[in-house]
């Protein structure tokens, strides 16, 4: 069982730290304070899912119909260039990512939601986190220990980007610091639609 539960968390935790469209947007919600710890469970509680899903069939469904990854590679497209556009915009202006004086937070549902679409629209969470997480859980001796150590992984890493981000926000709150991290995301999104786009 520890083994399999230790597979699970170092997988997952090799996968996961690459920076990517969620890291991104979790980071950029962590160094505004805006609803950054909702969105760590959020991104928790889906990576769990998915995982457990692919370890109990969905990786073998994935596999089977082409069609179904093809409709999330152009509709995770869109979404990042999209967002990709917003976060340069804001680069471009006086409004880049600071705390926002005279810029109300927004609704924890409108984060939430974006942070959903962000996870959920990009294919690479069903490739990384259904499909090759979840085939290799597949095949442990005890699948359940291995996707609570999947789920772990997730867990720790979210919260330690979440927390260790928005304890850090004071000593970064510099226009020049925000502007920085809204390129550093749409060139993030935009690299990843690029991929989407050409494979």
């Amino acid at each position: 069982m520890w083994q399999s539960y230790l597979n699970g968390l170092l997988v997952a935790f090799g996968l996961i730290m690459a920076i990517g469209t969620q890291n991104a947007f979790v980071l950029a919600q962590s160094l505004r304070r805006e609803h950054h710890l909702p969105v760590a469970v959020l991104c928790v509680v889906c990576d769990a899912l998915l995982v457990a899903a692919g370890v109990f069939g969905l990786a073998t469904v994935l596999a089977q119909n082409p069609m179904l990854l093809a409709v999330a590679r152009w509709g995770g497209a869109v979404f990042l260039l999209w967002y990709g556009a917003k976060a340069l915009l804001r680069a471009c202006s006086k409004q880049s990512l600071q705390q926002g004086e005279g810029q109300g937070l927004r609704s924890r549902r409108a984060v939430l939601l974006s942070a959903l679409a962000v996870t959920l629209l990009n294919p690479h969470v069903y490739l990384d986190t259904v499909l090759l997480i979840g085939s290799l859980g597949a095949q442990q001796t005890v699948p359940g220990a291995y996707v609570a150590g999947a789920a772990s992984a997730s867990l720790l890493w979210f919260f330690t980007l979440a927390l260790g981000a928005a304890w850090l926000a004071p000593w970064l709150a510099r226009p020049g610091t925000w502007r920085l991290l809204d390129l550093m995301v749409a060139v993030m999104m935009f690299a990843v639609a690029a991929q989407l786009i050409m494979t």
